[in-house]
C-alpha cells in the first residue's frame, strides 16, 4: 500500500508558515503517514474560531486520518482542542519543532504517546533556526531570525504562545542567507515575532541594525527585506542601513496598533502617536522612496469617537500605504479582556471598515504616483512581480520567474501596476 504523506494546513503569520515547512521535514524524517496537521494562530478570538472550523472541515474531508493540532492556539488553550472529537493529538509550539515528538507520533500516531504534549513555553531558550534554509516561492525566501516576545501588550496573547524572545546568532543567519543566494534566491525576508528585539539575549546585545549591516556586508543577497518592526525600537544602525543600503528594501511594516495616546497607554505600547509620526518622517527623510504598512486595531475597549479619529488621521499623518486592520476581539487571559468594552460589535466593524477604506485610498494614491517611473521588479510568477516597495506589477508577457526585471509603469488595473 502506498504511503500517504501528511496534509498540512497553516493559519496565521509567516513564522507559522516557516515552521510548517520545518514540520514537513520532521514528519517525513520520522515516517509519519496518513495524518492531518493543523498549525493554528491565536492572535484573535476569531483566529481560534477559524482554527476549530478548519479542523472540522479537514476531518470531514479526511475521515480516516489522524488529526494533529499545533501552533499558538494549541499552546495557549490546549484543552479547547483536546476536547474536540475531531482531534487526536495536541502539540505545543516548542514540541512541534522537536524531532523526538514526531518520532513518537510515527508508529500509529498516538499509541503510548501522550495525547496532549504542551509544556511551559516560557522555559524555552532556543530557536529552531537550523531546521530549514528558508521557504517561499522561487523568488523570495523567508528566514527566521527571532522568536517569542518579552513585551506584554494588554491585548496580545502571542507571548504566551511563543514564549520569551530568543535570537538566532548572526553567524547562523549569515550562513543561511549565503546558502539561499547560492541556490538562486534574489530576495530574503527576515522574519520573527518581535524582530526589533533581536540580539538582546546574545553576547554583547547586538541590535537588529547590526544584523542587517552584517548580512549586507557579508552576503551578496540582491534584496533584503524586513517583515515587521516596532518603530520605537529602531536602532542607529538600522536607520543607517535605511539611508545608505539600496539592497535593503524601502518598505517597512510597523506595529503601531493605534493613533491615540491614551489608548496606546492602555494597550501598554511603548510609543506615543508623535513617536510614530517622527519615525516615519525621519525614515522618509533618509530614504525618500520608502513606504510603510502598519497594524492597527479598531474598537479597543474605551475607544471613543475622538480616539478612533486619531487612528484614522494617523494613516495620513504617517503616510501609511498598506494596512492590516484588526477589529478588536477580547482574548481570554489578556489584561484587556478584563476591561469593559464600551464599543459595541457593530461600531467596531464600522470603524474597521473605515480604516480599511483609508488604507485603500492610500494604496490608490501610491500606485498613481508610480505611473511613468521605472521600477526594479522581482518576478513572483511569469506575469506578476513586486516593486521594491512591495506593490504588485502585472505584465502582459511572460517574464523569468525569480528574476529582477526593470520596467516602466504605464498604468493601473484592478489594484495592480501595469507595464
Amino acid at each position: 500500500m502506498t504511503a500517504k504523506p501528511p496534509i498540512f494546513a497553516t493559519l496565521g503569520c509567516r513564522l507559522n508558515a516557516y515552521e510548517t515547512e520545518a514540520m514537513k521535514r520532521l514528519a517525513a524524517d520520522a515516517g509519519v503517514e496518513g495524518a492531518v496537521v493543523v498549525n493554528t494562530c491565536a492572535v484573535t478570538a476569531e483566529a481560534v474560531r477559524k482554527a476549530r472550523q478548519e479542523i472540522r472541515k479537514l476531518r470531514r474531508d479526511n475521515p480516516n486520518a489522524k488529526v494533529i493540532v499545533t501552533g499558538c492556539a494549541a499552546q495557549t488553550e490546549p484543552e479547547t482542542f483536546a476536547n474536540m472529537d475531531e482531534v487526536d493529538a495536541v502539540i505545543g509550539n516548542s514540541e512541534k519543532m522537536a524531532p523526538e515528538t514526531w518520532a513518537g507520533l510515527a508508529p500509529d500516531l498516538i499509541g503510548d504517546t501522550e495525547r496532549v504534549q504542551v509544556n511551559d513555553i516560557m522555559s524555552v531558550t532556543e530557536t529552531a533556526s537550523h531546521l530549514i534554509d528558508g521557504f517561499g516561492t522561487r523568488s523570495r525566501a523567508y528566514v527566521q531570525v527571532q522568536n517569542g516576545c518579552d513585551h506584554r501588550c494588554t491585548f496580545c496573547i502571542i507571548p504566551y504562545g511563543r514564549g520569551n524572545s530568543r535570537s538566532v546568532p548572526a553567524g547562523v543567519v549569515v550562513d543561511q542567507i549565503k546558502r539561499l543566494v547560492d541556490r538562486g534566491f534574489n530576495e530574503v525576508v527576515l522574519t520573527g515575532v518581535d524582530l526589533t528585539s533581536w540580539g538582546a539575549d546574545l553576547p554583547g546585545e547586538p541590535r537588529l541594525g547590526d544584523l542587517v549591516m552584517r548580512i549586507l556586508k557579508l552576503t551578496d543577497v540582491p534584496r533584503l527585506r524586513i517583515s515587521s518592526i516596532d518603530s520605537i525600537e529602531a536602532d542607529e544602525n538600522l536607520m543607517l542601513a535605511i539611508a545608505t543600503e539600496p539592497r535593503l528594501m524601502p518598505h517597512l511594516h510597523l506595529s503601531l496598533q493605534h493613533g491615540d495616546d491614551l489608548i496606546l497607554k492602555r494597550m501598554k505600547r511603548r510609543h506615543l502617536r508623535d513617536d510614530a509620526i517622527a519615525f516615519t518622517e525621519e525614515a522618509r527623510r533618509l530614504r525618500p522612496d520608502i513606504t510603510f504598512g502598519a497594524d492597527i486595531i479598531a474598537g479597543f475597549p474605551t475607544e471613543t469617537d475622538e480616539a478612533f479619529e486619531n487612528s484614522v488621521k494617523l494613516v495620513t499623518d504617517c503616510d501609511l500605504t498598506w494596512l492590516h486592520v484588526f477589529p478588536y476581539s477580547a482574548r481570554e487571559g489578556t489584561p484587556a479582556a478584563k476591561i469593559r468594552n464600551t464599543v459595541n460589535g457593530n461600531v467596531i466593524k464600522a470603524r474597521a471598515a473605515r480604516l480599511r477604506e483609508a488604507g485603500a485610498a492610500q494604496v490608490d494614491r501610491h500606485l498613481a504616483a508610480q505611473i511613468g517611473k521605472t521600477h526594479r521588479i522581482l518576478m513572483e510568477n511569469p506575469r506578476m512581480g513586486r516593486t521594491e516597495q512591495f506593490a504588485e506589477v502585472r505584465f502582459d508577457s511572460d517574464q523569468p520567474e525569480g528574476q529582477i526585471v526593470d520596467a516602466c509603469v504605464k498604468g493601473i488595473l484592478d489594484g495592480q501596476l501595469t507595464v
